[in-house]
């Protein structure tokens, strides 16, 4: 039997592991896979399409029925170019903090979950608890899709699924939808002097975000904006904008990056179509008529599907109880919980850390949060044992 680890010592192992996205998180997985392998605990792996990353499912407990899910990703964002005093990756306690990269977004969370396995193998649960651990959820929730690829068919779906985002344990019910787009806008090259026989592409997609932008605002004026966001309207937001070559040429390329984020009574596939009947009804017969290949190509860089769960759903009164709190919340990023959602399973969002520290230099979980969570998770094991 092996010895147990605490949520610190197991979130020190866990930051060690350098798991940005760009990176495998294969050395992770094995570190945890060997560390459960000590209580007699294996897991499945399912893979990418390159196999160099992978999501690990666990299960503690009975089989046969419907149990509880605690999700976390262990892929980070980059430390690079940040100003960081410590190491980001090594663990650094100070002041009650524990500063590492990932340790608020979501290495605390999947280090609570671990450090539980050995007192929910010590429980007489009736219900098991699942551990998902996931990848590349920071590059537009890529790695629990092929996760619940395989799970959606399985003919026994667990009863709720709490991810553990960091929301300073306050449930969260609902977050938008997230739909990131990139156009690109396909001009005709001519030197300046001839602008009128060339097809300026930048200007054209300057068109496009003026439309965009107009969306936005029409958005943002609808009466019934929920409170509970702190940005209570969908949104549009033009990120990225790459186009030309020198001053003297019209430019015949240029790449727009657009991101959207819809509220529940707002369809994001209806608002993009709209965007593409603009630029393909409006703008793109002038451009062809001067060059035939001109025009706009619209591409789908992921799509993040929103939560809305109901206030008073079973998994959110679990939520509540077990967190010891009353009120809930919705935010505007996005997470697995709606991909969950989206295969049957009821699921919330609460984790220990603050958002606002999420990605920056000298990220940090406050002890208290990481000490919460243990206690949030304790509360699941005494409920899935018939307590």
């Amino acid at each position: 039997m092996a010895t147990a680890l605490s949520t610190v010592e197991v979130l020190d192992r866990l930051v060690s592991f350098d798991t940005t996205s760009r990176n495998s998180n294969l050395p992770l997985l094995d570190w945890v896979e060997e560390y459960l392998k000590g209580f007699g605990v294996s897991g499945e792996r399912v893979y990418d399409e390159t196999g160099q990353k992978a999501n690990l499912w666990v299960t503690i407990g009975p089989k046969d029925v419907p149990g509880y899910v605690l999700s976390g990703h262990v892929d980070v964002v980059p430390a690079d170019g940040q100003d960081w005093s410590t190491d980001p990756f090594k663990l650094v306690e100070k002041d009650g903090r524990y500063y590492g990269r990932g340790t608020c977004d979501m290495k605390g969370f999947v280090a609570a979950s671990i450090a539980a396995v050995p007192a929910m193998l010590a429980a007489p649960l009736q219900k098991p608890v699942h551990l998902a651990i996931s990848y590349d959820e920071e590059v537009g929730c890529r790695g629990v899709r092929t996760l619940l690829a395989v799970l959606k068919d399985r003919p026994l779906k667990p009863e709720a699924c709490f991810v553990g985002e960091p929301t300073n344990m306050q449930p969260v019910i609902a977050h938008k939808t997230g739909r990131p787009m990139r156009v690109t806008v396909r001009g005709f090259e001519a030197h300046s002097s001839l602008r009128p026989h060339g097809v300026n592409a930048i200007e054209e997609a300057a068109k496009l975000i003026v439309k965009i932008n107009e969306i936005g605002q029409r958005l943002a004026r609808r009466t019934d904006l929920d409170p509970l966001y702190a940005v209570p309207c969908s949104t549009t937001s033009i990120g990225v904008i790459r186009g030309g070559t020198v001053r003297n040429i019209v430019a015949g390329e240029c790449v727009v990056d657009f991101d959207l984020r819809c509220v529940a009574g707002d369809d994001p596939h209806a608002i993009v179509a709209e965007i593409e009947a603009y630029a393909r009804d409006v703008l793109e017969p002038p451009m062809k008529a001067i060059h035939p290949g001109a025009g706009f190509t619209f591409e789908e860089l992921a799509l993040v599907p929103g939560l809305d769960t109901a206030a008073d759903a079973p998994v959110t009164l679990l939520a509540k109880r077990f967190a010891g709190r009353n009120d809930h919340a919705k935010v505007a990023y996005g997470t697995e919980a709606g991909l969950f959602q989206e295969i049957g399973i009821p699921s919330i969002i609460v984790g220990p850390g603050s958002i606002e520290q999420a990605h920056k230099p000298d990220e940090y979980v406050e002890a208290v949060e990481l000490a919460k969570a243990d206690a949030f998770i304790g509360k699941l094991i005494a409920h899935a044992s018939g307590g």
